[in-house]
């Protein structure tokens, strides 16, 4: 894992930080340039296009006769969001001065999450301990977690208190709907809670070749028990479609413990290590350049990871959440 995570420092953050194109620099600000530019660094570094089955020279085929040396900034922006939107990748944006492009995965399929629901009708006294919200369910018997942004840091003391404090429930629901990610470091701070033992949980491959099929050999990411409080009954994981990228990494991982189960609806995926750099104009650029699999080999991370038990979220009637009730089915 120590290469994964060098790469993992480097990870392009993005910026609208940059100027408009300068005149001065013509060949920089030709569209075709820019157009050629991107597709080959997409083509020599993109690590999906085998298991999505994208056909690169296609979309270039199809694309780039739509530009000219006159095209306007407006109409390369919309031509090179087109292309990667191609890719089906959240990971995957441009950035312009005016526009940033993205492809929304979570907007392809229903929603499973409702705040005021959870917070009115289960746990309208929750406690708030750092990032988390938090309390007892079923007249105490089960501990409810919502973990609502890998991007939010935790401390070992804060996470201790939650744990702790649901030391004597029959189980906990970690509710992780429609948490986006962000710093993949907190996935094995939060998983090392819910293990005693060292565990091989997952492998990542990381793009290093021309070839599409060219990766590197793979990585082991172990899950080590840390902390001083661990709980090691059932977790209930609440995932869906807006759970994604290191939420997506949680979830993989969670395959490599007995305790935690997964339910809800299909993670959004954004298994892959997302790297980038700069456009000849100055635009900036990311997508994913690794791959992440679980004990198996399977890699089915950038489509999203399956719940062992599946459950939606009925909103027809905002004062239940069918997924948290199919939780406290398997706890009670």
């Amino acid at each position: 894992m120590k290469n994964y995570f060098a790469l993992l420092t480097s990870i392009f953050v993005l910026s609208g930080c940059e100027k408009v194109l300068f005149e001065k620099d013509r060949a920089s600000a030709d569209p075709l340039v820019n157009f050629d530019y991107l597709w080959n660094e997409v083509d020599k570094k993109y690590s999906y296009f085998e298991l999505k089955n994208i056909d690169w020279n296609a979309v270039r085929d199809t694309l780039r006769p739509k530009l000219s040396s006159q095209s306007s900034e407006f109409e390369l922006f919309e031509i090179l969001a087109t292309m990667l939107n191609a890719l089906r990748d959240d990971h995957t944006n441009l950035v312009a001065p005016f526009n940033v492009s993205r492809f929304n995965i979570e907007l392809r399929s229903p929603a499973n999450y409702n705040a005021r629901t959870v917070q009115q009708y289960y746990v309208p006294n929750g406690w708030v301990t750092g990032p988390f919200f938090h309390d007892f369910l079923a007249g105490g018997q089960v501990g409810y977690i919502r973990y609502s942004s890998f991007m939010s840091s935790f401390s070992g003391q804060q996470l201790d208190f939650v744990l702790n404090r649901y030391k004597d429930t029959k189980g906990i629901i970690l509710d992780l709907r429609s948490n986006g990610g962000g710093s993949v470091f907190n996935v094995p701070l939060l998983l090392s809670r819910f293990t005693n033992e060292r565990v091989l949980a997952g492998y990542t491959i990381t793009r290093n070749g021309p070839g599409h099929s060219d990766f590197s050999k793979r990585e082991s990411f172990y899950i080590t028990p840390d902390g001083s409080v661990r709980y090691l009954k059932p977790v209930m994981v609440l995932i869906d479609k807006g759970s994604y990228s290191a939420t997506t990494f949680f979830a993989v991982l969670s395959l490599a413990l007995p305790n935690l189960t997964l339910i809800g609806d299909t993670t959004g995926g954004g298994g892959g290590l997302p790297n980038g750099g700069q456009l000849p104009n100055g635009w900036r650029y990311r997508f994913s350049v690794s791959q992440l699999l679980d004990l198996q080999g399977n890699n089915y991370a950038e489509d999203g990871v399956p719940p062992q038990i599946p459950a939606s979220f009925d909103w027809s009637d905002l004062t239940r959440d069918e997924i948290i009730e199919r939780a406290l089915q398997e706890l009670l």
